[in-house]
């Protein structure tokens, strides 16, 4: 159970359906992939590339995208800062690269410096829980994610109140790419414990909101419904307008 609240199977369905692993077998063989996240998650092919959303009942899958990991850039020196510019306000967000260099950079480079995250929404808030964001326009139609990335939970940093952590397959660890989420209370059961199986490879958090949590308060605040095969998605838009990198 995550936090005794959702089962950490948020969004799992069937094979054909599928979010934003590593290894290298072929196609046919590879286990699908999915991720904690809380809604219809996108098909990809073998590139990396998404090609559609299906609708699946409850729980959602998303299909296996490319094993490599992206380009990576130079390395991040110094703790960088981004805004998210929302359609409620500001949250300033500062990233953690000494702890999670791999996740940081895959956030930066493959999808703020890119323009990814304008227009998208957050999809999914659970009050007390989390509030999700970073793969759906406001219609709710998936945006193509970039490959996956090697899961770095095993850090030293915890999902605490107001930690900003990766979205990924409960049955892959290797699986994030684009989706995130901000915890709005301490919860540690999605931080690495024993056991065996992927659970237990926690979620990767790799920044804390330094300015704004009264914002993500008021996002956690808002009206929510079911609505199609997204689970307490806001009724209106939280609309994420730009995330700006304070260079």
């Amino acid at each position: 159970m995550l936090n005794g609240r959702l089962p950490i199977r948020i969004v799992l369905a069937s094979w054909a359906v599928l979010l934003v692993v590593s290894g290298c077998s072929s196609q046919s063989s590879d286990p699908p992939a999915a991720s904690i996240q809380t809604g219809p998650t996108l098909a990809a092919d073998p590139a990396g590339d998404a090609t559609a959303a299906v609708a699946v009942p409850v729980q959602v899958r998303a299909s296996t995208a490319s094993r490599s990991t992206p380009a990576q850039a130079e390395p991040v020196s110094r703790a960088p800062e981004v805004v998210l510019k929302t359609s409620i306000g500001d949250v300033r967000v500062r990233l953690n690269p000494d702890k999670a260099p791999v996740t940081v950079d895959n956030f930066l480079t493959n999808y703020v410096e890119r323009g990814f995250y304008e227009g998208t929404v957050f999809h999914y808030v659970d009050r007390g829980f989390m509030i999700a964001a970073g793969g759906y326009t406001a219609a709710l139609e998936p945006k193509a994610a970039r490959a996956y990335i090697r899961n770095e939970a095993n850090n030293g940093l915890k999902n605490k109140r107001g930690t900003i952590a990766m979205i990924r397959d409960p049955d892959h660890a290797d699986s994030a790419t684009s989706q995130f989420f901000i915890n709005l209370s301490d919860n540690a059961g999605l931080d690495p414990h024993e056991g065996e199986g992927e659970d237990a490879a926690g979620y990767c958090v790799f920044g804390e909101v330094v300015e704004g949590m009264d914002v993500v308060d008021r996002i956690a605040a808002v009206e929510v419904a079911d609505r199609n095969q997204f689970p307490k998605t806001p009724v209106t838009p939280i609309v994420i307008e730009s995330v700006k990198w304070l260079r």
